[in-house]
C-alpha cells in the first residue's frame, strides 16, 4: 500500500483560502487515482474531489464546484487540493485517499489508503 501524509489545514475566515497537500510514498505514485475526503463531526466521510492518474481527468462534488481544484505532480508524489471561497461549511477534517485504478470512485469502501487526516476550520 502507499502510505499518505497530508499538511496544510488550519482557521481561515470565511472567503479564504487554504491549499492542502498529500505526499505519497512506498508504491508508484502514478499507479494510483488520488482523491480528497472530509468528515465533519457526526457526520460520515463524503467525496470532494479525485483526480485520475495522470491528472488528465478531474471530478468534484457539487458543493466544491468552482471553489476547489485538485492536482497532482507525480515527479514530488504529491496531490493538491486548492480550496478558495472558504465557507464554514467546509469545516471538517480533510483526508487524503488512493486508489491504485484508473478510476476515481466516490464511495470510500473501494479506496486502498488513507491519510491520518488534517483539520480545516473555517469561521464565519
Amino acid at each position: 500500500q502507499v502510505q499518505l501524509v497530508e499538511s496544510g489545514g488550519g482557521l481561515v475566515q470565511a472567503g479564504g483560502s487554504l491549499r492542502l497537500s498529500c505526499a505519497a510514498s512506498g508504491r508508484t505514485f502514478s499507479d494510483y487515482a488520488m482523491g480528497w475526503f472530509r468528515q465533519a463531526p457526526g457526520e460520515e466521510r463524503d467525496f470532494v474531489a479525485g483526480i485520475k492518474r495522470k491528472g488528465d481527468s478531474t471530478y468534484y462534488a457539487d458543493s466544491v464546484k468552482g471553489r476547489f481544484t485538485i492536482s497532482r505532480d507525480n515527479t514530488k508524489n504529491t496531490v493538491y487540493l486548492q480550496m478558495n471561497s472558504l465557507k464554514p461549511e467546509d469545516t471538517a477534517v480533510y483526508y487524503c485517499s488512493a486508489r491504485r485504478s484508473a478510476f476515481v470512485v466516490v464511495s470510500t469502501t473501494l479506496w486502498d489508503s488513507w491519510g491520518q487526516g488534517t483539520q480545516v476550520t473555517v469561521s464565519s
